[in-house]
């Protein structure tokens, strides 16, 4: 089995956590093949920084996707998720996607936590794109971006934490998703201080993949009209016109 984790961000740094990490839970027999983004922003943190990582998530697929069984869209927030949908032969689940549909199904009322205080009205808004709006309880992000966070993981969980608890005390959430990649096993180390289950976006998206992966190819992508384009590497421009 073959997974392509893509990180449509240009941090090589938090694709190889996310990575090794999404490698010690999918264990033997599983290769993870990991792809970072070429250009773009180094975290993405606004809504611009996410179409540019859409591109570059498409771009990575093209060059890398050959032979995979599935692909994860290894950043919360999902940029590129449906195009890639659309494209890919094989099935394709995104980070937050996985995630908000676990916390779906393990309670009534979600709430997510994540770094970088610009990303709480882009996950209102992708959580409503899910049609899981309602099930949501609230969004709560930390000052720290999520590349600060991987730099000093340990100084951030006493706001992790904190963050978590009002999502369960303040915001009536029964489950909180801890998301971003920069926040791989944060959930273990923050369980014993929330009085609420938490949810790894990491392992999750992992998990789904790995779910995925066993269903072989899929129906979108495989019939996508040709589109002449111009400007695009040239593995993008032959996936977009369908060769």
């Amino acid at each position: 089995m073959r997974i392509l984790l893509i990180n449509p961000n240009t941090t090589s740094q938090i694709t190889d956590t996310v990575a090794s990490y999404a490698r010690s839970i999918a264990g033997d027999g599983v290769e993870i093949v990991s792809a970072t983004g070429r250009f773009g922003a180094r975290y993405i943190s606004t809504r611009a920084a996410a179409v540019i990582a859409a591109h570059a998530a498409l771009d990575a697929f093209a060059e890398h996707g050959a032979g995979c069984d599935a692909i994860y869209l290894a950043c919360f927030g999902d940029p590129g998720l449906l195009a890639l949908k659309e494209v890919s032969p094989v099935p394709v689940v995104g980070m937050a996607e996985a995630s908000c549909h676990l916390a779906c199904m393990i309670g009534r009322r979600f709430a997510i936590v994540t770094g970088g205080e610009r990303w709480k009205p882009m996950l209102e808004e992708f959580v409503a794109a899910q049609g899981l709006f309602e099930r949501l309880a609230g969004v709560r992000a930390v000052a720290p971006t999520g590349s600060e966070i991987a730099r000093d993981p340990e100084g951030a969980l006493a706001l992790l934490a904190e963050a978590c608890r009002r999502c369960a005390t303040e915001d009536g959430a029964d489950v909180v998703v801890l998301g971003g990649a920069a926040l791989a096993g944060m959930a273990a180390k923050l369980s014993s201080s929330v009085p609420v289950p938490l949810i790894c976006s990491v392992e999750a998206g992992t998990r789904a993949a790995l779910a995925l992966a066993t269903h072989g190819r899929t129906a979108s992508g495989a019939t996508h009209p040709s589109t002449p384009s111009v400007g695009l590497s040239n593995a993008l421009a032959r996936l977009i016109a369908g060769r």
